[in-house]
């Protein structure tokens, strides 16, 4: 359940966009402030008082266009605090995309707001406030969420097989199917290190306790998972052998 602050210095597009998130059913709270001045002085009160606060805030949606300090301004202050809230901007410009998301916005939603399209940045919040708030161990029973259908599954981690890269989404992939996720390969290989879990290109990010079988031929080498046969990269070859050596010799 989100924590949200409204940004913005229309009353009237303040007052429909906290309806519409108030209608939300994974918002628990939202409040809104008509100026940047305000919203800092909540969010940086939020940040005081600790996550567990009633007064704390998961997310801002934040206007770009207001008078004073703009939507861009207050984000880029944001990111001066240890732990500020996640991003959505909300705008009739279409132009400040680029730099919305080199400040880590989550989302970039464009007036007027459409309910679908708000419910989207919802869920996108929503998200990474759970992989923020999960736990950081090496339980093999730790899950994961996926969208399936619109419903919202965990999927355990011990039965990823092996995860691919696509952009900034990786697929992960298990016994029974695959499940796109909106996480970078990168950001799995660091959090699932310490799980048995290795890159072995640029592509794929596999489990060492899935591999059936070790292929060199002609210099080249590959892991074959299941039915699928996933390429080694020069890079990686030494790394892998060294590895599936130890765990052998256990």
């Amino acid at each position: 359940m989100l924590r949200v602050l409204a940004v913005d210095d229309e009353q009237p597009a303040l007052e429909e966009l906290l309806y519409l998130l108030r209608a939300d059913p994974r918002i628990r709270s939202a409040e809104g402030a008509t100026g940047a001045t305000e919203a800092l002085r909540l969010i940086g009160s939020a940040v005081d008082a600790g996550p567990d606060d009633p007064s704390a805030i998961d997310v801002v949606f934040l206007d770009i266009h207001m008078a004073g300090l703009t939507g861009l301004d207050v984000a880029q202050l944001l990111a001066g605090f240890a732990a500020p809230p996640l991003i959505v901007f909300v705008t009739a410009h279409e132009g400040f995309a680029v730099h919305a998301f080199d400040l880590k916005a989550v989302d970039y939603v464009l007036k007027p707001v459409r309910r679908e399209r708000l419910a989207e940045a919802v869920r996108r919040v929503a998200e990474q406030v759970g992989e923020r708030s999960a736990p950081v161990h090496d339980s093999a029973s730790d899950q994961i969420p996926v969208e399936l259908g619109g419903v919202t599954r965990f999927v355990p981690v011990d039965e990823i097989a092996y995860a691919e890269a696509q952009g900034d989404y990786a697929r992960l992939h298990t016994a029974t199917g695959s499940h796109l996720v909106r996480i970078p390969l990168t950001t799995l290989e660091e959090r699932w290190r310490t799980r048995g879990f290795v890159r072995i290109h640029r592509r794929h990010l596999v489990a060492l306790n899935r591999i059936d079988e070790l292929r060199l031929d002609a210099g080249s080498m590959s892991v074959r998972i299941g039915e699928a046969e996933l390429a080694v990269s020069r890079r990686h070859t030494r790394a892998l052998r060294d590895l599936l050596m130890r765990q052998g010799g256990r």
